[in-house]
């Protein structure tokens, strides 16, 4: 059956875009297809695997996930075909911005998403859905979080990485009560620069938190990452053999084996 996954974090520069166009690409190398959706009306997962003037064009048009969840029409009619074999993606779009808007007068407004999805999840087109969610915590991440089986949280390891993460793990918990199959799967930690202390406090608050799985596969800081991204590719695609590539590759191992 078809899994849906979430990378969430209501603090931006966690690198939810990143961790979920790369575990996306590590399933696919690995022969499992995927689905991503493009959540956030900054448009980084679209970005990740359209050029800038095609997402934009996309953005515009009618056929994105902010046209879907205004009309509440199925998302299998706004899937598109990426580069990479495996990898299909809903894009995103920038009047995302208003969404919160557009759910506030609808029935059962936390659940759209989640009856929006029910005809590509139960078609079995796919091993895997995952969503990227943006920084904030309203109905529409309730919609994301409510839509998914399991949710992954990217923290980056800085002083300001775990600032609101109690936050999320109270709005998890909130989510819990109207979908109580959802399952906090771990946290991915990212932008780790070993040589800074950062990221053995981090490491350690998170591993302090009662019941929170903390993923052994960390993400280092790695200008393949950026050279990625102004390329709009995943890193393992752009380039394999890089340091974030092979991390990512193991964290990707590691959500399979959790899930």
């Amino acid at each position: 059956m078809t899994k849906i996954l979430c990378f969430a974090n209501n603090k931006g520069g966690s690198g939810k875009s990143t961790t979920c166009a790369s575990v996306a690409y590590a399933f696919a190398e690995r022969g499992k297809k995927a689905l991503v959706i493009d959540g956030d009306m900054q448009m980084n997962l679209t970005l990740s695997f359209f050029p800038e003037e095609q997402a934009l064009e996309i953005a515009k048009s009618e056929k994105n996930l902010y046209c879907a969840i205004k009309e509440q029409k199925p998302l299998g009619n706004y899937i598109y075909n990426t580069s990479y074999e495996n990898i299909d993606i809903i894009p995103s779009s920038t009047l995302m911005s208003s969404i919160e808007f557009e759910l506030f007068s609808k029935w059962q407004r936390e659940f759209i998403l989640r009856k929006l999805l029910k005809e590509v999840k139960e078609s079995g087109v796919y091993d895997y859905i995952l969503i990227d969610a943006p920084p904030t915590l309203g109905c529409w991440v309730m919609n994301v979080l409510s839509a998914s089986d399991s949710v992954i949280i990217p923290v980056e390891a800085s002083p300001w990485g775990l600032f609101g993460l109690a936050n999320m793990f109270e709005f998890i918990g909130q989510v819990k009560e109207l979908s109580p199959e959802l399952n906090l799967l771990g946290v991915a930690v990212t932008k780790v620069d070993a040589r800074k202390n950062y990221f053995r406090q981090t490491m350690e608050t998170l591993r302090g938190e009662d019941g929170i799985k903390v993923f052994d596969s960390v993400i280092h800081l790695d200008s393949s990452v950026e050279w990625a991204q102004d390329n709009s590719m995943p890193v393992g695609a752009y380039k394999k053999s890089s340091r974030s590539a092979k991390e990512y590759s193991a964290l990707a191992e590691e959500i399979l084996s959790a899930l």
